[in-house]
């Protein structure tokens, strides 16, 4: 695994805790049913996987330690779901038997581990044959924003620059398929989605939410120590955010690569 660039800050979780079906699994709902048995790798707060959970007979999810995982059992135990199971797990040595699982899904999570295609390997090795693999990640390189902020653009070009240092691919969407390919699936459908957020309590929750993250993440002491930014850097792009999230005229879109690909 690389190192995760986000960390587990509020602000993080704040982002993070949004994420639904609806606005992050869409793609993979006419693939659940009411049997299958499905693996959340990288299942973050849980919302998603809690989610899951009322459309499938049963969930593993996993993270990479105790702490990380620990958010999806709050929010299970809190959610009263009974059908969730959890499992502390590196993506690129799973510990299930082959042919595990129905559906092995991962969300924003390719984009940050060292081998991605050898991550995929492991998730079709415990898939069941017929069964699928879905992923779905950002792809920064495509994110655009209106008006045009410098410091929305010095924003992005540390944080790439994070990422890789990381051993990640922040550049990730674009990449599934050609990852999937290599990982030995034939059968892979690609498409792509996006958030988009121009509303006013968008703008405030979006533009707010990176104005604190840039300050406080685990992202921000990364820069700060590797001397890629200052904390007077990361404190004008704060105040850009915010001027962002203020501006009537702001528009904010990040696409999203995804692939189902079949076992």
């Amino acid at each position: 695994m690389a190192n995760y660039t986000h960390g587990h800050h509020e602000s993080v979780l704040r982002s993070h805790s949004n994420r639904t079906i609806a606005n992050s699994a869409e793609y993979l709902r006419p693939h659940l049913n009411a049997d299958a048995r499905l693996l959340d790798v990288g299942a973050g707060p849980g919302t998603i996987t809690v989610e899951f959970a009322q459309h499938v007979a049963q969930v593993t999810a996993t993270e990479i330690g105790p702490a990380e995982l620990a958010l999806s059992q709050k929010l299970a135990a809190e959610s009263g779901a009974a059908n969730i199971d959890f499992s502390i797990e590196d993506v690129h040595a799973l510990s299930f038997a082959d042919n595990s699982f129905d559906i092995v899904h991962t969300h924003q999570v390719l984009q940050h581990v060292a081998d991605p295609v050898q991550a995929l390997r492991e998730m079709r090795r415990v898939t069941k044959p017929g069964g699928i693999v879905a992923a779905r990640d950002a792809d920064y390189a495509g994110f655009v924003w209106f008006p045009l902020l410098p410091e929305l653009d010095e924003w992005l070009r540390l944080y790439r620059a994070a990422a890789r240092a990381n051993g990640g691919e922040p550049d990730a969407g674009r990449r599934l398929l050609s990852w999937a390919r290599a990982a030995g699936f034939e059968a892979v459908t690609a498409t792509a989605s996006t958030w988009c957020y121009a509303t006013p309590e968008e703008r405030a929750w979006w533009g707010g939410m990176w104005a604190d993250r840039i300050l406080e993440s685990a992202l921000a002491r990364q820069l700060v120590d590797s001397k890629m930014a200052t904390g007077a850097d990361l404190q004008r792009i704060s105040t850009a955010w915010r001027a962002w999230a203020d501006d009537g005229d702001g528009w904010y879109l990040l696409p999203h690569g995804e692939i189902i690909a079949r076992a």
